[in-house]
């Protein structure tokens, strides 16, 4: 028996994950799945990739919503009504799939109506199929409805109330599957367990969308730094790991474009700035931009969103960062000049070859007030500059 753990949200990369793991059960030799199933929910369309995976799988694919206190929520339910036979722990519950925006609000009347008839009909077919409550599954869809482990049982939304996973698998003893007809005949079966790995747990953190916008600008600032001063290499390097990073989460989330490119205008509004003198008109409008942009990014996918707080926190931020820099910018700019040929005056150098002298890292003209001959390698001091032709006096002259 293989178990498998998925205790995440439902998105394309634990979408892989299940996958891949149903897939290989059969090719390993075990006799049946179960995923331990604890969501609460995620992306219709990773939704409706794991139950094609479930329904086709080549073993029995039991789900165990479980231990105590796991959930199997919006998406969730899906996952759990695909299964042939299906579980919970005493303390668990199961429901609440009325799909949402990604902002956690209603979706719009027309649009609300077409998906929840779809989707509704979607769970009731699955139910129907499995031999379960049809009148719930329509509810779970239509009006948020819950079930505890217990009342799940006696509606007939489930087959078991089990405690522990070996509890489960002895209830599911003899049991005969409907729509694929498998006879189970698991009780004291070994169970492999396999779990979310690093890697996996590290990409389904990189496509969180409050960390995504940060990602992207990295990116552009690490890439802008090494363009701007090049030679560096690190700021260029960790900029396009970080730019390749978003992008890969921008391939797996659909995002709003539009979102997309207010961040780029905001982020090409400041740059402006530096250069032109605005009293910080464009650099307000900058981090607008960004701000809305990032608000806006992942507005096409339900359950994932930007926490607003983080991001207005992260403008001010910027915008604290950003005015500082640009005030000792301009302080730079205004400071008296502090090298060049106009002070050279005074500096000692030494004598290279015949009217030669090198000061101050430079090799100059030079002469003697007197037109004295200057010997190499004597020491003299600058009195004045001419044109590109100093006078100089041997050091300890009068």
């Amino acid at each position: 028996m293989l178990a498998i753990h998925f205790d995440a949200d439902v998105n394309p990369v634990t979408q892989n994950y299940l996958c891949h793991n149903l897939s290989q059960a059969k090719k390993d030799g075990y006799a049946a799945a179960v995923i331990i199933l604890d969501t609460p929910g995620g992306l219709l369309e990773s939704k409706d990739k794991i139950v094609l995976c479930e329904l086709n799988a080549k073993v029995p694919v039991l789900v165990w919503v479980g231990p105590d206190g796991a959930t199997a929520g919006s998406a969730g339910v899906w996952i759990a009504q695909a299964a042939d036979f299906l579980g919970m722990a005493p303390q668990t519950n199961i429901g609440s799939s009325t799909p949402i925006d990604s902002g956690g609000t209603n979706i719009g009347s027309d649009l609300r109506r077409k998906l929840i008839n779809h989707e509704a009909a979607s769970l009731r077919a699955l139910a129907q199929s499995h031999g379960r409550n049809v009148q719930w599954a329509d509810r779970a869809v239509r009006v948020a409805t819950n079930a505890t482990a217990q009342e799940a049982l006696e509606l007939h939304v489930i087959e078991a109330v089990a405690p522990t996973l070996p509890s489960l698998l002895d209830q599911a003893g003899g049991v005969k599957t409907k729509p694929r007809g498998y006879t189970l005949e698991l009780a004291g079966a070994e169970i492999h367990h396999v779990h979310l790995g690093f890697f996996t747990r590290l990409l389904n953190t990189l496509i969180d969308p409050n960390i995504l916008p940060l990602l992207f600008l990295a990116g552009l600032a690490g890439i802008g730094f090494e363009i701007f001063h090049p030679g560096v290499v690190l700021p260029g390097a960790l900029g396009a790991v970080a730019l390749i990073t978003a992008l890969f989460g921008f391939s797996i989330l659909p995002i709003s474009w539009g979102g997309l490119l207010l961040i780029l205008l905001g982020v090409a509004l400041l740059v402006v700035d530096v250069h032109v003198t605005t009293h910080g008109a464009l650099t307000v409008a900058g981090l607008i931009s960004v701000a809305v942009g990032s608000i806006m990014l992942f507005q096409n996918a339900p359950g994932y969103h930007t926490s607003k707080p983080l991001v207005i926190g992260l403008a001010v931020a910027l915008g604290a960062l950003w005015a500082f820099a640009m005030t000792k910018a301009v302080q730079v700019r205004h400071r008296p000049v502090a090298v060049g040929p106009q002070l050279i005056a005074g500096s000692v150098g030494e004598v290279r070859g015949q009217n030669l002298v090198y000061v101050n890292g430079e090799l100059w003209q030079a002469r003697t007030p007197g037109g004295e001959e200057l010997h190499p390698g004597e020491r003299v001091r600058v009195e004045s500059l001419d044109g590109l032709v100093l006078t100089v006096r041997p050091v300890g002259s009068a």
